[in-house]
Parts: C-alpha cells; sequence; structure tokens
C-alpha cells in the first residue's frame, strides 16, 4: 500500500506526461494498491478538465480515463487529522492539498509516491518514505 498524489496519477493518462517514476508507481499499484485522500479524485478530474482546456485531451479521453481509473484499486481515506495537516503545511510551506498527502502517508506508515518536488521534499524531511522508480 501507498500514497499516491494527483501528480503522478494524472501523469498516468496524459499521453505528454511520460515520466518512469509515474509509470513504476502505475505498475506497483497493480500489486498494492493505494490509498488517497478524498480530494484526489476532484485534483484528478480537474487536471482532466485543463488537460481538454488546453487541448492535450479530449472529453472522450476524459470520459475514458474516469472509467479506467474507477477499476484501480485505489481507496478512499475519510479520517484525515486536520491539526497535522495544518502543521505540515505550515512547517514546509505546502497548500493543504499537498499536505493531506504527505498527512495520510505519515499516518498510514506508507510511502509517498509524488511529482511534485515541495512534497517530495517534505516527505522526505518527516522521513516518510518517497516512492521509488524500483520497487
Amino acid at each position: 500500500m501507498f500514497v499516491v498524489d494527483a501528480s503522478a496519477a494524472g501523469a498516468w493518462y496524459l499521453p505528454d506526461e511520460n515520466n518512469p517514476y509515474a509509470d513504476a508507481a502505475a505498475l506497483r499499484l497493480k500489486s498494492e494498491g493505494a490509498i488517497v485522500p478524498a480530494l484526489f479524485w476532484f485534483e484528478l478530474r480537474n487536471i482532466f478538465l485543463i488537460g481538454e482546456r488546453r487541448g492535450r485531451i479530449s472529453e472522450a479521453d476524459t470520459a475514458r480515463f474516469l472509467s479506467n481509473l474507477g477499476r484501480l484499486s485505489i481507496a478512499t481515506d475519510r479520517e484525515p487529522n486536520e491539526v497535522t495537516i495544518f502543521q505540515l503545511a505550515r512547517a514546509h510551506k505546502l497548500s493543504i492539498y499537498d499536505a493531506s498527502y504527505l498527512e495520510l502517508a505519515h499516518r498510514e506508515n506508507v510511502p509517498l509516491a509524488s511529482l511534485d518536488a515541495a512534497l517530495i521534499k517534505a516527505a522526505k524531511a518527516e522521513r516518510v518514505p518517497v516512492l521509488s522508480a524500483a520497487k
């Protein structure tokens, strides 16, 4: 089990976002499953919408991506620790959104998969394992 953020998951679907790190997380997802904060589903949909607006993907692509996404082994956490999220956001100058992924990985004691440099840096500072490209 690991926490995956929307930056990594979005790279799975956007055709011009080839990223070996994200691909490794997708492969690992098949064998382990992942957990995400509830905001993940909204963030990912926003990535798709922005992709449509920029002409990177079509509405049909978005529909197909969402259908595929629904088949993945991704659980949704519904018990975030708000106090810790604020502490992490303040300490590392993260958005509340990014701090939510970090808080979840810390609380569940699982690695974090992200393409966000600031979030990865904060995870390392908090001694939260960062998912590497090699399992």
